[in-house]
């Protein structure tokens, strides 16, 4: 079988999975308020009845994988890309503020950790400070950063993205220190026996042997950079994006809205950890790190 195919079969597997819990979650879930309408009304419908109606209840507990899939069908297809209704045009939003808190995040992770691998008292000082930065919950930062970049006059997509950023630099900065220090004793002193620099050494020996643990990191970077978008519109109170959706799906009760948007929002994930994978193959097979 090939490499493909021997991926895909896990993955529809564990899908199927997902989603057969998640019919038989909403079913049990929903089932209460199915109870409660036939109390009230004074009626006794089967329990495969109320079964069948909890999967297309208005507002439901828990939507059904159908009604979010129908949901997504007509927020997407059915809507011009420009309708304030359009999850295309609410996912656009956050994905342009993501891809920009993912490259600032990527740029400052990677010169962080070129910093700390040439430089022994940042390694010591730094890093620990690196690594207690993401014990701060984001949910509480975000205002702050949002509040304080409001008062110097950045407004509109910067604030966003520095929140993205603040999440994305971590894993590539971490990546890359331990990338960067890869490469084997004995490499490295070949370096220095042909009398090679410390900039020669970093972009023919450290740098390359660097790139398979910094694509890797860009992978969980691209992921979270769109978590830390998401959760940068929540405290703004955004009319526009996949968070402004949440919210106003949350204001009123509609868990099918909320619950569409969280699917966009890890299908978009997806796909740009998939792109990360892909581009990632492709350079490291460019620079001879990975077999045909």
């Amino acid at each position: 079988m090939s490499r493909g195919g021997s991926t895909l079969l896990p993955v529809l597997v564990v899908t199927l999975a997902i989603i057969l819990l998640w019919y038989a979650g909403a079913a049990a879930l929903n089932l209460a308020w199915e109870r409660s309408v036939a109390q009230r009304a004074g009626t006794s419908p089967s329990l495969i009845a109320m079964l069948g109606n909890t999967m297309n209840q208005e507002r439901p507990v828990l939507p059904a994988p159908h009604q979010v899939l129908h949901e997504i069908a007509e927020t997407t297809i059915h809507k011009k890309i420009t309708s304030k209704r359009s999850l295309v045009y609410h996912a656009g939003i956050t994905l342009s503020s993501s891809l920009l808190g993912f490259a600032l995040g990527t740029l400052l992770g990677i010169l962080l950790a070129v910093a700390i691998v040439y430089n022994q008292a940042l390694n010591k000082s730094l890093l620990p400070w690196i690594i207690a930065s993401q014990t701060i919950p984001i949910l509480a930062i975000a205002p702050m950063i949002i509040v304080v970049l409001n008062a110097v006059g950045v407004q509109g997509l910067l604030p966003k993205a520095f929140i993205s950023m603040y999440l994305s630099f971590f894993p590539v900065a971490v990546g890359m220190v331990k990338g960067l220090n890869s490469p084997e004793s004995s490499y490295l002193d070949l370096m220095r026996t042909y009398n090679a620099s410390r900039i020669q050494t970093f972009f023919k020996l450290r740098l390359p042997t660097s790139l398979p643990y910094l694509f890797t990191s860009m992978k969980v970077a691209v992921a979270i950079s769109l978590v830390g978008a998401i959760v940068a519109e929540l405290p703004t109170g955004a009319v526009a994006g996949l968070g402004a959706r949440l919210l106003a799906g949350s204001y009123y009760g509609q868990t099918v809205q909320i619950w569409s948007a969280l699917v966009v929002a890890s299908v978009l994930a997806a796909l740009l950890v998939v792109l990360i994978g892909w581009l990632g193959d492709w350079v490291n097979r460019r620079m001879g790190l990975l077999r045909e």
